[in-house]
């Protein structure tokens, strides 16, 4: 076990009572170890300049938050089995014991693994330190994404949330090699010896780059697979399916999975952790296909109507509205089912099924 220099950017004994409170410590946390990470990367200008305006604007940052997501809702699931796996033996050893007793020594013993030994080890354990590399490695890797998407030679945007795009307000070649170091950091942050981060755990690590690397490839195949599907008049649900799976999808995967490893997920709750993210990167999808039509550019935050100006491949356009909703629904249905088999926990209080549900509710 290795003690972190810095407190968890996971205040988990609080997420129960306040979703945006634990969203709000993970952003500020990842606020943080972006500083950290570029004052060590020591990048000449205008390139540093250019890969803090895309690192520092106004995104969700969903990927960064299922990583927190995962990791606690792991975490907490694998704590109370471990609390019922000792209660059991416990049990069989205390016959004797009044059952007011009983009740009152459990009760004791709930709270405690709530705000006690659950938040020792997340403050303690180089473990959450990792989920702070993974957080973010995956917000890096789909920073860079953005940025190259957004060059003339791409999709040509000159607005990304809420603000000019960076080859907008840098030169097109500063904004290009901002997307490459970006790409570059994403995998050097899980190993870096970076200040106020526990040394690196190697194991964890190399499980987080094999989680990682194919799913960063398979994005960037994702998005040739869009570009080809432009202006496509006979593109079919399974064929645009295919796309997103890459292009959206599996940074969606990768985050919920390195999250999860972090925490010490078993290989059943890697499973179902895969499962989950595979029906929610989808719905992602379907749901920016819906906001980009029914929703303004000043929600947004980019252009509205931009996949009809580019005349790009969408579930609306393959749907309609209506049936696109309905679909999206069903998506968010099954992911949240394959996740709550594994949960071993409360589901009302549960980070990563709280997040679906912010998901599911986002106008942007």
């Amino acid at each position: 076990m290795t003690v972190s220099s810095t407190p968890s950017f996971m205040s988990f004994t609080s997420f129960n009572s306040d979703t945006e409170q634990f969203h709000s410590a993970v952003r500020a946390q990842l606020a943080q170890d972006i500083d950290v990470l570029f004052a060590y990367a020591e990048l000449p200008s205008p390139l540093l300049d250019a890969c803090r305006y895309v690192m520092t604007g106004q995104g969700k940052l969903v990927r960064p938050l299922l990583v927190a997501s995962a990791f606690d809702s792991i975490n907490r699931s694998n704590a109370n089995d471990a609390f019922n796996n000792n209660d059991n033996v416990n049990g069989s050893a205390n016959n004797n014991v009044s059952n007011d007793d009983e009740s009152v020594d459990k009760s004791i013993d709930n709270k405690a693994l709530q705000n006690s030994d659950l938040e020792s080890l997340l403050e303690n354990d180089s473990d959450y330190d990792m989920a702070r590399r993974a957080a973010l490695a995956v917000e890096l890797l789909h920073t860079y994404s953005l940025v190259h998407d957004d060059l003339p030679c791409m999709d040509d945007d000159d607005l990304r949330r809420g603000q000019p795009t960076a080859h907008i307000v840098f030169a097109e070649s500063t904004a290009l090699l901002a997307g490459d170091v970006l790409q570059t950091l994403a995998f050097e942050v899980l190993t870096a010896e970076l200040p106020t981060f526990a040394p690196f755990d190697s194991a964890i690590a190399s499980q987080l780059i094999a989680i990682f690397a194919p799913r960063a490839r398979r994005m960037v195949s994702g998005q040739m697979l869009d570009l080809n599907a432009e202006a496509s008049i006979d593109i079919t649900q399974s064929e645009l399916e295919a796309i997103h799976r890459d292009k959206t999808g599996a940074l969606i995967e990768a985050a919920m999975l390195m999250g999860g490893i972090c925490a010490g997920a078993t290989a059943p709750q890697r499973m179902a952790l895969q499962d989950c993210a595979q029906h929610i990167g989808l719905a992602f999808q379907v749901q920016d296909d819906i906001l980009d039509v029914t929703t303004s550019t000043d929600t947004l935050g980019k252009p509205a109507g931009s996949d009809e100006k580019l005349d790009k491949s969408t579930y609306v356009k393959l749907m309609g509205v209506d049936d696109a909703t309905s679909y999206a629904q069903s998506l968010f249905d099954d992911g949240r089912a394959a996740i709550s088999r594994e949960l071993n926990g409360n589901e009302e209080n549960d980070a990563l099924m709280a997040l679906i549900e912010w998901l599911w509710a986002r106008k942007k």
